[in-house]
């Protein structure tokens, strides 16, 4: 029996009904958007509870407290998906140990984990990360790149590109403020998806965007997937050192 962690529930059915209502107010189809609980830094108690309540997918950053997590849960089949910072030593085992990485942007790392993914499992999903505003240290492709690294990914075995990710600079200002840089990224799928950018259409139905404070700007504008963490679980309870 899982002991359900206070809290946990009624913040995961808080969000989910922020979910339905944008997905209703911008008349997209119901069910059309999925949530990304990112559990990094979170107890594996709280990821027990929000299993618990119909939640499957979860986001990690960091490779070691992962492994111990996937160790702990691994009755519960949970679906695993790597969002942070991808390092060439550690991309062996984000092949091996996970279902999605969000956050691919060099050709290096595509390659290895295109040849470091077990035969035996399904292809991983990848989403391409986008660096919108072509800020100085935040990793991303600037846009003008995109479709060239898109292409050069195509036929690598073991990895399957599904769609885009961004994390825009937060913005305090309106609701047209926040929607810009979400709109941004799904012109920018939508003309490789036409071929528009690269002579051959490139379907690409995942977008990867809008966060706690912004997924109703991210929904408007066709998020597939948000990624949604404290307001899930709460404060983060597990420190880490790298």
């Amino acid at each position: 029996m899982i002991r359900l962690t206070q809290g946990v529930p009624v913040r995961l059915a808080a969000v989910r009904a922020r979910i339905r209502a944008a997905e209703d107010r911008f008349e997209r189809e119901p069910g059309s958007v999925a949530l990304l609980a990112v559990s990094k830094k979170q107890e594996v108690a709280k990821i027990r509870t929000a299993f618990a309540v119909g939640q499957t997918a979860f986001g990690e950053s960091y490779i070691q407290e992962a492994a111990e997590k996937m160790g702990v849960l691994k009755a519960l089949g949970l679906q695993w998906h790597f969002i942070g910072h991808i390092q060439s030593n550690k991309t062996r085992q984000i092949a091996e140990h996970f279902d999605w990485v969000h956050s691919l942007c060099d050709i290096r790392h595509a390659r290895r984990l295109s040849k470091q993914r077990p035969a035996q499992l399904p292809p991983l999903r990848a989403c391409v990360q986008v660096n919108l505003g072509s800020e100085p240290g935040k990793a991303g492709l600037p846009p003008a790149q995109v479709a060239d690294f898109i292409t050069a990914c195509v036929g690598l075995q073991g990895l399957k590109l599904v769609g885009l990710m961004t994390l825009p600079a937060p913005r305090e200002e309106n609701e047209e403020d926040r929607r810009r840089p979400f709109r941004a990224l799904r012109l920018l799928r939508d003309r490789i998806a036409t071929g528009d950018r690269t002579g051959a259409a490139l379907p690409l139905p995942v977008l990867s965007m809008g966060m706690s404070a912004d997924l109703e700007a991210a929904i408007a504008e066709g998020a597939t997937m948000v990624r949604v963490g404290t307001a899930v679980f709460g404060s983060r309870d597990v420190t880490i050192n790298s």
